[in-house]
């Protein structure tokens, strides 16, 4: 009971602090949009948003790892694990410009949802494949213009922290916009906040390490799906719940109509590598 009143107060403290952010982000939409295109200002916002949580939680401790691997200035397809909604906040912590690559229900919650409009993230219909081929171009273009993409792989959250099988999505993506690949393991957050469940589980430490990036003439003429396989391999590796690296976790699976509209069209050229100065 305990801990239900404590979870309760919690949430009331985010409902009510997250209005006041979402009116601050509202205003620095309006007054940077005019000469801030990619939305950075307001990004930043939103990482101090999802970073207040976390610095004002009591049970919840981060710790971030591997900042000196993270380039701003370079158009970057982030990979990672994931373990739970916490994910998105332990994420934040990193403090980089990036547009998330979300599922539709998503932007659909108040406040939450109009954030994410407002900072241009990608919406998914899962299983949708006219959906994907818009979630893809929308991200062909954050890329072009100079912002990282951010992708789960694995699809949805897993209930144990073992990794699912990667889908191969974001790896053809970065071989067609010839962008490195920057692999981000997260660790903790499975057991601070489960898979459906908004209950606190006590005192939790977690960790999110970004790892080296892949430049693109690392990969260029490795196959997706071989390469989706050494990146869910490296991040495994510093996942503490997965019991191996490069191991298929018994969850796999992954309906097929995301696999062929992931693939770039057929007679499409290929775009030189996105950075900005």
């Amino acid at each position: 009971m305990a801990r239900r009143i404590v979870t309760a107060v919690i949430l009331v403290f985010y409902a009510v602090t997250g209005i006041l952010f979402m009116i601050g982000a509202a205003l620095i939409w309006l007054v940077t949009r005019p000469f801030d295109r990619r939305l950075r200002l307001l990004q930043l916002h939103s990482c101090l948003w999802g970073s207040f949580y976390m610095w004002t939680n009591p049970f919840w401790t981060v710790e971030v790892d591997g900042r000196e691997n993270l380039d701003s200035n370079t158009a970057s397809v982030f990979v990672s694990n994931h373990q739970s909604a916490l994910d998105i906040l332990v994420a934040y912590r990193l403090f980089t410009h990036f547009k998330w690559v979300s599922k539709a229900e998503v932007f659909r919650v108040p406040v939450v949802g109009w954030n994410m409009y407002l900072n241009r993230y990608v919406k998914l219909h899962r299983g949708n494949s006219e959906s994907v081929k818009e979630m893809l171009d929308a991200c062909r273009q954050h890329l072009k213009e100079g912002s990282s993409v951010y992708f789960f792989p694995e699809g949805t959250r897993s209930t144990t922290g073992e990794m699912r099988r990667f889908k191969t999505g974001a790896f053809l993506l970065a071989k067609e916009m010839q962008v490195p690949i920057t692999p981000v393991a997260v660790s903790g957050t499975v057991n601070a906040l489960p898979k459906r469940s908004l209950t606190l589980q006590g005192y939790h430490r977690m960790r999110i390490r970004v790892l080296p990036p892949i430049p693109y003439e690392e990969f260029a003429d490795t196959p997706a799906r071989e390469l989706a396989q050494r990146v869910r391999g490296l991040i495994a590796a510093h996942v503490d719940e997965h019991p191996g690296s490069g191991q298929v976790s018994k969850e796999e699976g992954e309906p097929a109509v995301l696999e062929e509209a992931q693939s770039p069209p057929s007679g499409t050229s290929t775009p030189s590598r996105t950075s900005t100065s």
